[in-house]
């Protein structure tokens, strides 16, 4: 599938395991490239839907000067926002915790922006997922917090987690958008795009 890729080389610059697990759901060869030091800083006063896309093009960007003619790289950002306020990683324990009570009984959304460059071009879109949490208990949430440590995940949770069983009560759009990365749209613009 997808032959007209076949001539790059496709690299997922991305340190989550997460992101790394869905792109080879689609059976493409790829290889992993990280480039530390990013400034992943944002203007205040931008939207919250549109602060994903935009970190993940940046990222895209700090990587452009290194794209060879025959690479395809792949950035991506994934934050929470919940009344316009945005939950990315949380910084300790008791945040994670704080991230989860405000999280639940309510619905947030999950949006992921995608950036695909090469050196003739770069394709950049956002995904949006709400997601729906049952109410939890604080004593649920600091088990959570604690067995399965989510500091490295937007809003403090990890839906293929226990939390995405016991306390996500539903979803609208793509579950995988919410693991990370929106694999059906990010195919369809591998196949149409490029």
């Amino acid at each position: 599938m997808l032959d007209n890729i076949n001539k790059y080389k496709i690299v997922l610059a991305s340190k989550s395991p997460r992101r790394k697990e869905l792109l080879g759901m689609l059976d493409l060869p790829f290889e992993i490239k990280v480039k530390d030091g990013i400034d992943e800083s944002y203007p205040k006063d931008m939207p919250a839907i549109e602060v994903a896309e935009f970190l993940a093009r940046l990222k895209g960007k700090a990587y452009a000067e290194e794209i060879t003619e025959n690479e395809l790289v792949i950035t991506a950002d994934t934050i929470v926002i919940l009344d316009e306020k945005i939950y990315g990683k949380p910084h300790d324990e008791k945040d994670a915790v704080d991230m989860l009570m405000q999280l639940q009984g309510r619905t947030h959304t999950v949006a992921s922006g995608v950036c695909v460059a090469t050196k003739e071009k770069i394709v950049s879109f956002t995904t949006c997922t709400a997601v729906t949490f049952a109410p939890l208990s604080q004593e649920e949430a600091e088990w959570y917090v604690e067995k399965y440590k989510p500091l490295d995940k937007a809003g403090a949770y990890g839906i293929q987690e226990w939390i995405g069983c016991a306390a996500v009560a539903g979803i609208d759009g793509s579950f995988y958008n919410v693991m990370g990365l929106p694999v059906h749209q990010l195919y369809n613009v591998l196949k149409d795009e490029f």
